[in-house]
């Protein structure tokens, strides 16, 4: 049947109680407001455990406005950096979600997109310190109010991170973290460290790099820089521009794809401190006594657990390889090969462990190993995925040069130890005369255990 006014017009305040506690959401924008370009406005979007998915937009003068934001507990501010088509970030809500998994805070998102939505990245560029005087206006106030400096944990993605630097230098570096994603490198770097972020700018301050050969920065500027993958092009990236817009942005973005993975803990990828990515490939930098009896610096959000140890060493360079998608985690292998050609030999091996129908694969190939007769030749082996136990392995070696004659490598002993449980070799100690032969695509042998 059809209402009456007097029966629709009760209805109405029940209405309006609902759209008083609509959520504030990050601004979107498109390419066309990038063409003509934007003025910049920063808000930010709060979110709790309390409020996951709604977030809520703060006063930048009136905290108490908001009584979600609860001072006493920690507070993670989410910058991003340059956003040339406008759009929001696509990770923005994931990263919200695994910060607040793992523990209770409130989460800051910086949406500065108003300001960084503009092709000319120089004007951008400008942006990023008005947006770093308008976050430290906000953190003065929240100090005002009782926060404690050292509860703030900034985490700034490309242009973001020297922006969270800009904030952590007007605290005289009290702020307690600032973590750099694939830090911005056009128009940074080369500029002085108060120009760009740097280990002072905070009381901890990590750093990985994807995308040094482009839009990121090439230096370090953290007290411990992760380079993935050496720092620049990345497993399952384009290799060229016929590739479509995933070969300019694939590497920048891995940053964000490995730190979240660090967050939700998918992997626990060790990172080995090291002078030069080619001497970590080498196997010369394994060993992290310096680290006892924690090891290894861990990738990611965790690396919290490192600082003691990292800030009084000022500066640390640290390596690792990754997988072409998630899991991203490696697993690294010492693998000692002692063979008894009369001759020695020049090539490359490929080992692939066995279990059942599991099978993982580590190719050693970044430069031409050497086997001489009787002498031990140790590599390191990194292997897409972790096996449990072994039943099999095979191993494929490769010439240097394929238009030489063939010629068998013979290998008198093979041992693969685990470097994350030194106490488990795959092969220990197992003697047995294995020819390779190498043909002009190698041979492939295999060996029950």
């Amino acid at each position: 049947r059809e209402l009456t006014l007097f029966e629709i017009v009760p209805l109405l305040p029940a209405l309006q109680v609902h759209t008083s506690h609509e959520c504030d959401v990050f601004t979107y924008l498109d390419l066309y407001h990038a063409i003509i370009g934007t003025s910049l406005y920063v808000k930010l979007l709060l979110y709790t455990r309390a409020n996951l998915t709604c977030g809520q937009e703060l006063s930048h003068h009136n905290l108490s406005a908001q009584p979600q934001f609860n001072l006493t507990k920690p507070t993670t501010f989410v910058v991003h950096g340059y956003r040339p088509t406008g759009a929001p970030p696509n990770w923005l809500n994931n990263i919200i979600e695994q910060l607040l998994a793992r523990g209770d805070m409130n989460v800051l998102v910086v949406d500065w997109n108003r300001g960084a939505a503009n092709i000319n990245y120089l004007k951008v560029v400008t942006y990023s310190r008005d947006t770093a005087d308008n976050l430290t206006a906000f953190i003065r106030n929240m100090q005002e109010n009782g926060a404690s400096l050292s509860s703030i944990h900034m985490i700034g993605l490309s242009l973001g991170a020297h922006i969270t630097g800009f904030v952590g230098a007007k605290f005289n570096g009290k702020i307690g973290r600032i973590t750099a994603v694939d830090p911005a490198g056009p128009q940074f770097n080369g500029k002085p460290p108060e120009d760009r972020l740097d280990p002072t700018d905070a009381q901890f301050v990590d750093v990985v790099h994807t995308d040094m050969d482009a839009f990121g920065f090439r230096k370090p500027l953290g007290h411990i820089d992760f380079y993935a993958n050496g720092g620049a092009d990345q497993p399952g990236c384009p290799l060229t521009i016929l590739s479509g817009s995933g070969y300019f942005k694939c590497d920048h973005q891995r940053s964000v794809l490995l730190y979240l993975g660090s967050l939700n803990r998918t992997c626990n990828i060790r990172a080995f401190p090291c002078t030069s990515y080619t001497d970590f490939l080498d196997g010369l930098c394994m060993d992290c006594d310096q680290f006892k009896p924690a090891g290894c610096p861990v990738f990611g959000y965790d690396i919290i657990e490192w600082k003691d140890s990292l800030v009084p060493l000022q500066q640390t360079k640290a390596f690792f390889t990754t997988n072409k998608q998630t899991p991203y985690c490696k697993t690294s292998y010492w693998v000692d090969i002692v063979t008894w050609n009369h001759d020695t030999r020049w090539g490359y091996i490929t080992i692939k462990l066995h279990n059942g129908s599991e099978v993982t694969e580590a190719t050693i190939n970044h430069k031409a190993s050497s086997f001489k007769k009787y002498s031990e030749t140790r590599l390191l082996a990194q292997f897409e995925k972790d096996l449990q136990k072994v039943h099999k392995i095979s191993i494929k070696f490769s010439r240097v040069n394929a238009f030489k004659p063939k010629y068998k490598l013979r290998v008198l002993r093979i041992r693969l130890t685990h470097l994350e449980r030194k106490d488990r070799s795959v092969f220990r100690h197992i003697f047995f005369p294995l020819k390779l032969l190498s043909k002009a695509r190698s041979g492939l042998v295999g060996r029950n255990v």
